[in-house]
């Protein structure tokens, strides 16, 4: 199996069932070597560096690893649930390098965060998990690829053999209706 592409969604689900009942390192492997460098792209892509992508990365696929018995299929595709991790992670990330130092703490009772607002994020992350599950499949496998697995349309194009304008034309739709569903 090494060195061949994936193109059917099963493989994936597959792959975390043994990861979660066996612990298959061969099929964590196999994760690992297909999303580790989409989801480093991913996070690069928000405008941090390398060296911080690459540990986003890293934690992410350990998360996968350690986590594997709540994946559900029926609620999203593995690249769903592996991108959604990595947002979290870039998130918790972010904030953990921005933490102050003790010396340069104040003192006093610190503000609690808005439960409202974390709450709100949590509701509109399960939201958008729902409206790209509800995609007809072949829209949510394009926007899969081109937003979770930092390809390009012409590489979706390569990838799949469709021509780029229905490639682009899918992609649209999916995200009209993902505007629609998300209001």
């Amino acid at each position: 199996m090494k060195g061949t592409k994936r193109s059917n969604a099963t493989d994936w689900v597959d792959h975390v069932r043994r990861i979660r009942d066996r612990q298959d390192q061969q099929a964590f492997r196999e994760l690992f070597e297909h999303f580790a460098p989409r989801v480093k792209g991913f996070v690069m892509r928000g405008g941090t560096d390398a060296a911080f992508a690459e540990e986003c990365a890293q934690d992410v696929m350990a998360t996968l690893w350690r986590k594997a018995h709540l994946f559900d299929p029926s609620r999203a595709s593995v690249s769903t649930w592996v991108f959604t991790i990595a947002r979290n992670r870039k998130i918790d990330l972010i904030r953990k390098q921005r933490r102050p130092e003790p010396e340069d703490l104040t003192w006093g009772p610190e503000a609690e965060p808005d439960q409202a607002e974390v709450l709100g994020l949590q509701q509109e992350t399960e939201e958008l998990g729902r409206a790209i599950a509800a995609l007809p499949e072949k829209q949510r496998n394009l926007i899969e690829k081109a937003y979770f697995g930092d390809l390009s349309h012409s590489e979706i194009a390569e990838q799949t053999g469709l021509p780029l304008g229905t490639i682009k034309s899918r992609i649209r739709l999916a995200l009209d209706r993902l505007r629609h569903a998300m209001k």
